[in-house]
C-alpha cells in the first residue's frame, strides 16, 4: 500500500494549563507528544492510512513516551533510532486567550538533530510520499539525513511534500532560515505555505507572490489563511478555495499538521489510481473541505496528536 514517510523532529510539547499567561508566568503544564513530522504521521495513521516516522530519540522517558504514543496511533516506528548522545527534544508553549502560541525550545542539541544519514534504512516505492519541515534543517547531521532521504524518494519516483513550519527561535539568524527554506523548497512537488510565512519568504503579503515559489519540482502550493480557510494554486493560478469552519478554539498546536496530514491521507487513498498532482487538480475543493474540517476539529482540544479527530467525527462535523 502507498505509505507516508515523515522525517524530522518528534518532541514533547509542554502545554500550559491556563491560557492568557506569559510563558515565564505559567505555573503548570501538561505534556503532549508533538513535533510536526510526528503529528503529520499520526494524522495519516489515525485516518486509516499507512505512515512511518524517520527520526532519532534519546534513551530517556520522553523517548519512550513518544514511541509508545506513535505505536498507539498506528504509526510505523521501526525507523526511529535511539541514542545516548543527547536527550529527546522539549518545547514549552504558552497560549493566548484565542489559542495562539509562543514557544521555548530545549534542543541544543536534541537527539533528532544527531541522526546520521548512513544509519537510515529505507526502501521507497513510487507510490510512497515524503513529508518534511524546516525545524530539522538547521546545520546538523539531521540536515544531511534530509538531503539523503529526499534524494532516495525522488529516485524512487515518489511524491515529496514540504511544509516550512517556520520556528525562528531555533535558527542563528532569520536570513539563514530563509536561505535554507528556499534551498529545499524546489525539491518538493507540493508545498504548504501559511499566510504569515508568505511575506517573509517572498517579500510580499499578496497571494500573487506565491508564483515566485514555483521553482524546481514544485507543481502545487497549498496556501493556508487561518480562519479564512485555504486555497490551492498551480503555476496557472488559484484552482480552489474553501472558507473553512468556525469552531471554539482551545489550542492551535498541530492544527496545520492535521491539515496537511489529512491532505496527504487523501492523496495516499487515491494513489493507486491517480498521480497525486493529477488528483489534486481534479479534486481540489473536496481536498480542502475535508482537510479544513480536520484542522478545525484539532483546535477544539489541547495538544497535537491527542486532539486529532477520527474519521467518524470528521464525517459528523462536515455533515452537521
Amino acid at each position: 500500500m502507498p505509505k507516508l514517510y515523515a522525517i524530522g523532529e518528534a518532541l514533547i510539547d509542554f502545554i500550559p494549563q491556563t491560557k492568557g499567561v506569559e510563558l515565564k508566568r505559567v505555573k503548570g503544564f501538561e505534556s503532549q507528544v508533538g513535533g510536526a513530522p510526528a503529528n503529520v504521521a499520526s494524522c495519516v495513521a489515525k485516518l486509516g492510512g499507512e505512515s512511518a516516522l524517520i527520526t532519532q530519540l534519546g534513551n530517556d522517558a520522553f523517548g519512550d513516551l513518544i514511541t509508545e504514543t506513535l505505536d498507539e496511533q498506528g504509526v510505523d516506528t521501526s525507523f526511529i533510532q535511539r541514542t545516548d548522545e543527547a536527550n529527546t527534544g522539549l518545547a514549552f508553549v504558552s497560549l493566548t486567550e484565542s489559542g495562539e502560541r509562543d514557544f521555548a525550545f530545549y534542543r541544543k542539541p536534541s537527539a533528532d538533530m544527531l541522526l546520521n544519514q548512513s544509519t537510515i534504512q529505507t526502501d521507497f516505492q513510487s507510490t510512497d510520499m515524503l513529508h518534511f519541515c524546516s525545524v530539522d534543517l538547521i546545520p546538523s547531521p539531521m540536515k544531511e539525513a534530509h538531503v539523503e532521504v529526499i534524494e532516495r524518494m525522488e529516485s524512487a519516483g515518489g511524491t515529496i511534500i514540504f511544509d516550512p513550519n517556520l520556528r525562528f527561535p531555533l535558527w542563528p539568524s532569520v536570513e539563514a532560515l530563509k536561505e535554507t527554506v528556499l534551498e529545499f523548497m524546489p525539491k518538493a512537488h507540493i508545498v504548504k505555505i501559511a499566510d504569515e510565512e508568505l511575506e517573509y519568504l517572498t517579500g510580499s503579503a499578496d497571494s500573487s507572490s506565491l508564483q515566485q515559489l514555483f521553482t524546481g519540482n514544485t507543481e502545487v502550493i497549498i496556501y493556508t489563511e487561518g480562519a479564512d480557510g485555504a486555497s490551492i494554486y498551480t503555476k496557472d493560478g488559484k484552482i480552489a478555495h474553501d472558507e473553512g469552519y468556525t469552531v471554539d478554539v482551545q489550542d492551535t498546536t498541530g492544527a496545520g499538521d492535521a491539515f496537511i496530514g489529512s491532505i496527504i491521507y487523501q492523496l495516499l487513498e487515491a494513489r493507486l489510481e491517480q498521480q497525486p498532482i493529477q488528483y489534486i487538480q481534479k479534486n481540489a475543493v473536496n481536498l480542502l473541505k475535508f482537510s479544513n474540517a480536520v484542522g478545525a476539529l484539532s483546535t477544539t482540544k489541547k495538544g497535537a496528536i491527542e486532539s486529532l479527530p477520527t474519521a467518524q467525527e470528521i464525517d459528523r462535523f462536515i455533515n452537521q
